[in-house]
């Protein structure tokens, strides 16, 4: 480690200690911080100027694409900064968090099976990233979604196939990357198969390693093969493989498997360390000296680390380097993958009027609605629409997805729209203002959500005839007079459905 570096202006910034200046701006490089606002605060600006690693944009940090763009430029002019957000379409979306995605997420892309249209959609969202600024996307999800009571993975996964995950993994890695939007898939050794949630507590994928390799793994491969020139880390325990710690905080995990059997030499960030599995077991700053131990190279930090926190984070990654626990070595070799990304970055430089895929501009709502379109599915006959009622039956968030609005009343203004909580909701008031008019049910997730299903179930006994819109997993399928699958609650998805409904897409929304 080269200890002649000398400190930009403010170094004091970013740590609370005396010492190496080389030293603490290789510790602050390894962090990938969050900050609330539209505007970046000083203590980011200088940070970056002093060598922080870059920043994590969420939805509160996003006002419309001007803002976003001039954000991120000064951003640029306080250093080199890996600029990133999760942008994986459907439900989970940053630059529209106000407004819902136009374009559909994993799962209704994976029901279409058509890689050259997944292609086409990441391309097109890589093209939007680049216009505001951000050059690293931290998607595709890559997890094989096996279990259907996963709380947090769900439709931002392609399916629930090895081969079929694989292989549209590839695709969004190519869509993205061809734009020169870094890609960053997650979450790696895999999150399908788990029943908890890594936001809350330590998921269990519970599978011996033959299984990882066959199952989980094989997305991974693909991407690593496609040149996917980064990779997230899980907060999973998977005993075989790291004992009870999650994956983030294993070298087994990171260094033995990824890196050495997998071969795999691009950047290996985290997933946000101030998620409970990580921050509520073994703390945020040792966290940060762990997961680096293991063979992590960025530290993705959520909303929720201040200042202070980061100050202290850095700082403990200098202690640990002093007390013989983490090698100064390992955090050169950290700082040289990122390093070599930002170089990526420099020589795939977008050009300012978008790109294109085969030749076609990227166009994102027209490209994100016929993917929808394709993705949507109809059982049943829902006939013409008389004076319609829709119940939408409100789902508790994810913390992935957050607060994004979701539902059909932007493309269909003619009809009546309540919005009811399960286990707060009258079925037979609903019945009574439903009565000689179509009735529509809207459900996320039905199947996970028993309480879901009972209302719906009540609504049906009287109304059998009834429309029933899942926007979630298709998974539980009442008998309805239609049942329309969207396999997503993004904007576009919620088009294309009434579109299908009302079976002419020229008069939705109109």
């Amino acid at each position: 480690m080269s200890a002649t570096r000398d400190p930009l202006p403010g170094a004091a910034d970013l740590s609370t200690r005396t010492g190496d200046p080389g030293l603490h701006r290789l510790a602050a490089g390894a962090l990938l911080i969050s900050f609330q606002g539209t505007t970046a605060p000083d203590w980011v600006l200088r940070g970056l100027e002093d060598g922080l690693g870059g920043v994590c944009l969420f939805g509160f940090n996003v006002a419309d694409g001007e803002q976003i763009a001039a954000l991120t430029a000064r951003l640029n002019e306080a250093g080199r900064p890996v600029v990133s957000l999760d942008e994986e379409g459907g439900d989970v979306t940053r630059l529209a968090y106000h407004t819902g995605s136009v374009y559909p997420g994993n799962a209704a892309l994976g029901a279409v099976d058509d890689v050259a249209l997944t292609e086409r959609v990441y391309h097109a969202m890589a093209a939007d990233l680049a216009r505001c600024g951000v050059n690293f996307d931290i998607g595709p999800v890559a997890d094989v979604n096996t279990a259907d009571d996963n709380p947090i993975i769900g439709t931002r996964s392609f399916g629930s196939t090895p081969d079929l995950v694989a292989r549209h993994t590839v695709a969004a890695v190519r869509g993205l990357q061809s734009a020169g939007i870094a890609a960053c898939v997650k979450h790696f050794p895999g999150h399908g198969a788990t029943l908890q949630d890594s936001h809350l507590e330590i998921p269990l994928v519970d599978a011996p390693l033959d299984v990882l390799r066959e199952r989980e793994l094989v997305p991974f491969v693909a991407a690593i093969e496609a040149g996917a020139k980064s990779i997230m880390t899980a907060h999973v325990a998977v005993p075989e493989l790291t004992g009870d710690l999650p994956a983030t905080l294993s070298a087994r995990a990171l260094t033995w498997l990824l890196r050495r059997e997998l071969g795999y030499d691009g950047v290996v960030l985290t997933d946000a360390l101030d998620m409970h599995a990580i921050s509520g077991s073994v703390g945020l700053a040792e966290g940060a000296v762990r997961a680096l131990a293991a063979g992590a190279d960025l530290l993705c930090l959520g909303p929720l680390p201040t200042a202070e926190d980061v100050r202290g984070m850095v700082d403990h990654i200098v202690d640990a380097v002093a007390e013989g626990r983490l090698a100064a070595e390992r955090l050169e070799e950290a700082a040289a993958r990122v390093e070599r990304l930002r170089d990526w970055f420099d020589g795939t430089r977008p050009s300012p009027n978008g790109s294109s895929v085969n030749g076609e501009a990227a166009n994102g709502e027209v490209v994100g609605l016929d993917a929808a379109r394709r993705a949507v599915s109809l059982t049943g006959s829902a006939g013409p629409l008389t004076d319609p009622f829709v119940v939408e039956i409100d789902t508790p968030p994810t913390i992935a997805v957050g607060e994004v609005p979701w539902g059909i009343a932007p493309w269909l203004p003619e009809a009546e729209i309540v919005r009811v909580k399960p286990s707060e909701a009258d079925a037979g008031e609903l019945l009574g203002r439903a009565r000689k008019r179509s009735l529509i049910v809207v459900v996320k997730d039905a199947h996970r959500h028993p309480d879901s299903r009972e209302l719906v179930s009540a609504l049906l006994a009287a109304r059998p005839a009834a429309v029933v819109m899942e926007m979630g997993l298709p998974i539980w399928r009442p008998g309805a007079g239609a049942y329309i699958a969207t396999y997503g609650a993004a904007r576009a998805n919620a088009r294309a459905a009434v579109e299908l409904l009302s079976g002419d897409p020229s008069t939705a929304g109109l």
